[in-house]
């Protein structure tokens, strides 16, 4: 029977309702944008932001990409490389849909609402005064959803060489929108459970995501390796890297991309941002040495990847701290996270045989819950003044500096953030083991996921 329209009887599809609220939503963006005051705005800081945005998107393409790429075997680099690449895609669309709102919305002390930002409603040209007074609210959505990006591709040097593309699809998916938006909004959030300068419960310093970033992907790695299982034939197999030239371009870029990572932080081009700048590449430095090392008095040979490991290890050491310490504190700080990601990859690893394919856990989780704990007792007024005078308890102010008391806030942020993210990375992986499968069969393995998932090769010769 046909159904006829009547003026109090019209029907709307679905997908006419939904594109309507897009429009609605877009046109009430454009209204407030086109009003906004933007007279707060600096262009200094404006430039060097969005500079920094770009270079954090470089950390993921085409750094970590080629940092992975190079480390697996041949068959397997065109898809290693895919799962950085398809998540710039993935992540950026779930960040304008509701992963912004998600992270830095008004909401509880745990997740923002996600409709107070849907669609990028009211990101617009006027600052955020909450975040960053000096630039347009749009670069510093633009700036964090960099950090949203490059976290969950960490993830994917665990399961590296063995996981089914639709099953990386849906874990990443599920693991952004029930992990890290949360984490973001409590660390850096307002009034999330860790931000200690606006409002938060348990004061956590982490200038630039130990947390949010390093250990949850660390922690949620582990999982993945231990879920998936090994590779077929490992530890009895050689796995060797097949480019380790394409993993040192990977590095190069990626400690370029660290100093819009962590002095980006600053959210502004100020003497802070200045600070961070200089405790990032020293700290890095010093990562190098120390792996590059030990690695020399335990093997007589000292060898490239390992030198280029102990600078990322460094790096990633240095980031929750990079905004609170200064330049002789981050050189401890470097060396001591490069020593303990060097005896996590080569002894706990090997110890626990887990197969970590790219040493996910060993070099951010382990790394960053170093510069965590240390932090704790290294944090500096001088460096960063704001961390005297900003927390209060009960209209008393507390200094977060350096001390036992700032050492517990720190250690409280890294059991939570490790406990959070392995948990809820466990489940989604049960449930999608059970609907979908997790691993690739034997013989697409043994193919190798170039082809068998993408239906391509790296090299046709």
């Amino acid at each position: 029977m046909t159904r006829t329209a009547t003026p109090s009887t019209i029907r709307v599809p679905r997908g006419g309702i939904l594109i309507g609220l897009f429009l609605a939503f877009s046109m009430a963006a454009a209204a407030q944008t086109a009003t906004a005051p933007v007279s707060k705005i600096d262009s200094g800081d404006n430039a060097w932001m969005l500079a920094s945005s770009a270079l954090v998107l470089m950390m993921t393409g085409p750094g970590l990409a080629l940092f992975y790429g190079g480390l697996v075997r041949k068959k397997n680099v065109l898809g290693t490389m895919m799962h950085s690449f398809f998540l710039i895609a993935v992540v950026s669309i779930l960040w304008f849909i509701f992963g912004y709102s998600m992270a830095f919305g008004e909401g509880s002390a745990f997740v923002g609402n996600p409709t107070h930002f849907l669609f990028l409603q009211g990101v617009g040209a006027a600052p955020q005064p909450d975040y960053a007074p000096t630039i347009p609210h749009q670069t510093f959505m633009l700036y964090q959803m960099m950090f949203a990006i490059i976290t969950p591709a960490l993830i994917t040097g665990a399961f590296a060489e063995r996981i089914k593309f639709s099953a990386y699809v849906a874990l990443m998916i599920g693991w952004v929108t029930i992990v890290y938006f949360p984490l973001a909004h409590m660390v850096w959030g307002k009034g999330g459970l860790f931000n200690w300068a606006l409002g938060g419960r348990v004061p956590v310093l982490d200038f630039a995501g130990g947390t949010v970033v390093h250990i949850s992907s660390g922690a949620a790695a582990l999982v993945c390796a231990i879920v998936l299982g090994p590779r077929r034939g490992f530890p009895r197999e050689a796995m060797l890297p097949h480019n380790v030239v394409l993993s040192l371009i990977g590095t190069g870029l990626l400690w370029v991309g660290w100093f819009g990572f962590n002095a980006g932080s600053a959210l502004s081009s100020g003497s802070l941002a200045t600070s961070a700048f200089a405790a990032t590449h020293f700290a890095g430095a010093a990562g190098g040495l120390a792996w590059t090392v030990a690695e020399w008095v335990e093997k007589r040979q000292p060898s490239v990847l390992g030198a280029a490991s102990g600078m990322v290890a460094g790096l990633a050491t240095i980031t929750p701290a990079s905004g609170f310490v200064s330049v002789p504190s981050a050189v401890i700080i470097g060396l001591c996270g490069g020593m303990a990601c060097y005896l996590a990859v080569t002894k706990l690893k090997a110890a626990c045989r887990y197969d970590d394919s790219l040493d996910v856990f060993g070099v951010h989780c382990v790394g960053s819950i170093v510069g965590m704990l240390l932090l704790g007792f290294l944090a500096s007024a001088e460096v960063n003044p704001l961390i005297a005078t900003t927390f209060q308890k009960n209209g008393v102010t507390i200094s977060l500096v350096g001390g036992s008391g700032q050492f517990v806030n720190q250690l409280i942020g890294v059991v939570v953030t490790f406990v959070f993210s392995s948990v809820a990375t466990f489940i989604l992986l049960k449930v999608i083991n059970a609907t979908i499968g997790l691993r690739v069969d034997a013989e697409s393995e043994h193919t190798g996921l170039d082809v068998s998932q993408h239906g391509e090769n790296a090299y046709n010769e």
